[in-house]
This record gives structure tokens, C-alpha cells and sequence, in this order.
């Protein structure tokens, strides 16, 4: 797929191939010599990658990239924006390296985390109470769908990721620690408990410091998660002494699923035990980061190359907090932009925090569509630089839609549409023969226009009365678009004739004649180009709501 890029892609600039690049050179530093990596590198920067891995058998071996799921609530705008970009690194990856290189990207669930809380929109909340403190994967379903809560919300995360078209493989904690798949490193971890010790404790208060240990066993009586000092240690039989909740002295395996490790050591055990390459966080967890890279240090691992990114803000410049509820949810998005805008949005400067609120959904999808209209008259070097090849993970489609978001927004504002059979009457006329079939974009555009403006256009729309100036120039604007054919759609023209009434009438700066139309005509202060709006609209029609306007 990416063949003949990877020259281009060593030079380009946008942060997932910087990324990218580091990625790279960790698999090669790790897995070569040095007299095999200056060869590798050389191969891959002529774009001869595939010479590179035939040649040196060790970067055969899948790059694995790895992102966490929580499984005690629902997928989420996080939860997106981890997956989207990690795998905005993996094409770039791809790309550096001619697809020669394989790779995998993992979506790790912690389903074997005790249930700690019950969320109250859950159903049968005595039943999760009486749960509490099992892993997710023992809990029963609330909902009566599958054999546990924890099956469940993976499943709908499996589904999350499978609607937006992601490439991963699942992964569940459960299933690692049941399975044996992290036996190996465990008991690595039970010889080494001490130098897991001398990380963890420094980083806790004194009253929790007296009791941790990073093993968290299962009680085989009443089968919850036991947060409890480990008293004894059998490292020949692989074993913990501990107290369970009748008090009792039990001795358990560490292996077999029989215990889980707390959230920084499990992190460092499973970067060991899968071998993981790359994994980003949110700025937020750059302590647990340096914990866990030390940890996996002294499981005898290599910490993945890592990346962190800035967290999402509400309108007032707090953080979002799924507690709070401030912020956008997934749904809340997906109602007013396509998952496309989203995805450009997150793309853009992770490493500064963002606004997340209902205002960025307009000009995060104008600006994607931009963007795609500019890919198309772009050159190879500009084109890998450009955010849709990594919205669309370097296959952006062949075209856009002819009508910005912001512009279908005042179409529906000044016609007060309910539907988007309403707004195809005056797209097809603009765009003479279109059909939704042809324009699926445009038509997504048309819904997601019409929501945004039901729910927060038109209930503060604000209509003024113009100033006699305004009425002037408006009236000289009637009588322009009055001049041209009835049937002309050609923004253009419209738009000239629109700056000749304003510069006509005296207004200085000129934007204020523009916004003078938008307050007057439509009720809002702001708008896209007016003469791509008459266009679509319909002079006759926007004739008729000058004259209303002014009467």
C-alpha cells in the first residue's frame, strides 16, 4: 500500500511519522547489531525496506502497538482518540518502512480489574453490589446479554472499533492471566518483588505504603480482588501468603488467573510479556509512565517507545471528566460531524490542549474538508503532511463535498429545514443532477447541518433590525441580484456584486457589512461567503427574504 513512500516519509514533518521514525529506530536498536543496523537503515531510507527484512530475519518479527481499554464503563471520546491516533502511527510506520516491516496493533482490555463503583445509569443495581470487588469478567451482565459485565463492555468496544473501521486485535487481561500467556513474567516478577518495591513505595502515602504489595490475589471463598499485604513469599512453589476475608492464611499461585497485579507493575508485566513496542498516554500519566518503565526494567523488559499527549478541555477550560460530564461525548459528536471530523480534530497538535465542546464541530468539519479538497492538487511531499492522509491512514477518497459545512448550516437556517429532502431540493439545483447516491458525503453533511442547527442555531436565533445604512445597502443588493438571471448559481459573480453594495454604502472595515447581513437576514453574526449561500439558496428566494427582512 505505501510502496515508493518511505523516502518521502523520512522527511516528513507531521508528528505520527515523527513518531513513526522513533518507533523505527527503537526496532532497530533493540533487535539488531550495530553493523546490522547501519545496514537496515540505510535500506529503509532508500526505500528498500523489504531487501532489509529479508536480509536480517529479526525485523520480520510483528512491531507491536498497544492501547488500554477500562471495562467498567462504555468506549468513549478517549478511547477514540487513543485508537485513531495510534493508528495514525502505524500507517505512518507502515509508510517508512514500504509495509515491509509487520505490524500489529493491540486493544488491551483490563477486564480482570475489580468492580470498584456502580455507575447509577446501570440497570439491576443490587445485583452489581453484591459483585462488587469481583473482577469485570465474573461480574454478572446487568443488562442480560453476556456471560459478564466485563464481556459485555467489550463487546461493545470490539463493535466501537469495528463502526469506525479501526485494524486491531483484541486482547483481554482475563484471558492473559487464565491462559498462562503471563505465567513467565509473573514469576519473574515474584523473584524480583522487592526491586518492584523500591519503584512503587517511594510514589505512595505512608498509611498505603505500609500494606501494598503489586499482587493483587483473587480470594478463592468469595472470589473478589483482595487489596491486602502479600505476608509471605515461596518464590521455588511461585506463591503468596495472604489473608483472606474470613482472616484466614491462604497460600495462592501467582500463576493461572489465581492473581492480578496493580494498574503500574500489570502495565510493565504486560509490556514484558507481549513484547510491546509502542504505546502513547495522556499527560496525565507521565509519573505512571516513568513507574512502569522502570518496572518493566527490572522484569528484564525494554519499555516501549512511548508518546504523550495533552487532554481534552470543556468550553471553560477544564478538564473533561466522565464524572463531571462536562465536555462532548462520542454521541454527542457523531450526532452534529462525521467520524471523519472527529478524527482530524484529534489529529491536530496533540500535544496542546483543546477545547472540546459543541462550537469546534463546524470548523473542525470545514477545515477537514479543506483539507481534502487541497490533498487532491497536492504533491507527493505535501500530500503525507496534509492531516487527511492520516485521517484516512494514507488512502484519503477522491473527493470531498462541494458545500462546506458552515455554508449547508445557513442553507437550513434560512430555509428552516426539517429534512434533508428539503435542502436536496436546492443542492440539486446548485449542483445540477446530484443525488444523495453520488454525494454521501454531502448528504451526511445535510443530517449532521440539520441536528446542529434544531439543537443550537435556531433556538438562539436573534434577528435586528438594520440601521439605515444596512437598509441602503441592502436594498441596492436586492436590486443587484434582481439584475442577474433568476437561475444563476455562480457564487462568484453573486459574491462581487455583494462587495460592490458594501463598498458602495461606505462600510468600513467591510466585514461589518457582511455581518450586518447575517444579523439581519438570518439571525446569526456570522457566516460563509454570501454569495455561495445565494447560490444554493436561490436568488429569487434570497430576494424574498431581503424583502421580508426589511418589511
Amino acid at each position: 500500500m505505501f510502496e515508493g513512500l518511505s523516502p518521502l516519509a523520512r522527511d516528513a514533518k507531521a508528528w505520527p511519522f515523527e513518531q513513526a521514525r522513533n518507533l523505527l529506530a527503537r526496532v532497530l536498536r533493540i533487535r539488531l547489531s550495530d553493523a546490522e543496523r547501519d545496514l537496515a537503515a540505510t535500506l529503509i531510507n532508500s526505500g528498500k525496506a523489504a531487501e532489509a527484512v529479508a536480509a536480517l530475519p529479526a525485523l520480520a518479527r510483528p512491531v507491536i502497538l498497544e492501547t488500554g481499554y477500562g471495562p467498567s464503563g462504555l468506549p468513549h471520546l478517549g478511547t477514540f482518540q487513543e485508537v485513531a491516533r495510534t493508528t495514525m502511527v502505524r500507517a505512518a510506520f507502515r509508510a517508512l518502512t514500504g509495509d515491509a516491516i509487520p505490524t500489529r496493533l493491540i486493544s488491551f482490555s483490563d477486564d480482570m480489574d475489580g468492580l470498584r463503583k456502580v455507575a447509577p445509569n446501570l440497570p439491576n443495581q443490587a445485583m452489581l453490589e453484591e459483585d462488587m470487588g469481583k473482577p469485570l469478567t465474573v461480574v454478572r451482565d446487568p443488562f442480560g446479554t453476556h456471560e459478564s459485565f466485563g464481556a459485555h463492555n467489550n463487546a461493545r468496544l470490539c463493535a466501537f472499533l469495528d463502526g469506525f473501521g479501526f485494524e486491531y486485535e483484541f486482547v483481554s487481561s482475563t484471558d492473559c492471566y487464565r491462559s498462562g500467556r503471563f505465567d513467565e513474567t509473573l514469576l519473574i516478577a515474584l523473584e524480583r518483588y522487592d526491586a518492584i518495591q523500591k519503584v512503587m513505595l517511594p510514589t505512595l502515602g505512608e498509611e498505603r505504603r505500609a500494606t501494598y504489595s503489586p499482587f493483587l490475589p483473587i480470594s478463592p471463598t468469595t472470589g473478589r480482588v483482595l487489596q491486602v499485604p502479600t505476608l509471605e513469599r515461596n518464590v521455588a512453589r511461585g506463591t503468596i501468603v495472604v489473608e483472606d476475608e474470613d482472616g484466614s492464611r491462604i497460600e495462592v499461585p501467582v500463576t493461572g488467573g489465581h492473581v492480578k497485579m496493580q494498574w503500574k507493575p500489570d502495565w510493565a508485566m504486560r509490556w514484558t510479556a507481549l513484547g510491546i513496542d509502542y504505546e502513547m498516554s495522556g499527560k496525565d500519566l507521565i509519573d505512571s509512565v516513568k513507574a512502569s518503565n522502570q518496572i518493566c526494567k527490572a522484569l528484564g523488559g525494554i519499555p516501549p517507545e512511548g508518546f504523550n499527549y495533552e487532554l481534552f478541555l470543556d468550553e471553560q477550560g477544564q478538564k473533561i471528566s466522565k464524572t463531571k460530564g462536562n465536555g462532548l461525548t462520542m454521541d454527542e459528536w457523531l450526532r452534529y460531524g462525521a467520524p471523519e471530523s472527529l478524527a482530524y480534530y484529534v489529529f491536530q497538535s496533540p500535544k496542546s490542549a483543546k477545547k472540546l465542546y459543541f462550537d469546534v464541530i463546524p470548523k473542525a468539519s470545514d477545515e477537514y474538508l479543506q483539507q481534502l479538497d487541497a490533498y487532491q492538487r497536492q504533491e507527493p511531499a505535501q500530500q503525507i503532511n496534509n492531516p487527511v492522509w492520516h485521517v484516512h491512514t494514507g488512502r484519503p477518497p477522491q473527493s470531498g463535498s462541494p458545500v462546506s459545512f458552515s455554508l449547508m448550516l445557513n442553507v437550513v437556517s434560512a430555509a428552516d429545514a426539517s429534512d434533508k429532502a428539503i435542502l436536496w431540493g436546492f443542492l440539486s439545483r446548485y449542483i445540477p443532477g446530484a443525488t444523495a447516491e453520488d454525494y454521501p458525503l454531502l448528504d451526511r453533511l445535510a443530517g449532521f447541518a440539520i441536528n446542529y442547527y434544531e439543537d443550537f442555531v435556531k433556538p438562539n436565533k436573534a434577528f435586528r433590525a438594520p440601521t439605515d445604512q444596512e437598509r441602503a445597502a441592502m436594498l441596492d443588493l436586492r436590486a443587484r441580484l434582481a439584475a442577474l438571471p433568476a437561475e444563476c448559481v455562480d457564487a462568484e459573480l453573486i459574491q462581487n456584486e455583494v462587495y460592490s453594495a458594501g463598498n458602495d454604502a461606505g462600510f468600513e472595515p467591510l466585514r461589518s457589512w457582511f455581518q450586518a447581513l447575517y444579523e439581519v437576514l438570518l439571525g446569526q453574526s456570522q457566516g460563509p461567503r454570501f454569495g455561495s449561500f445565494a447560490a444554493i439558496f436561490g436568488l429569487p428566494r434570497t430576494i424574498a427574504l431581503i424583502d421580508e427582512k426589511l418589511g
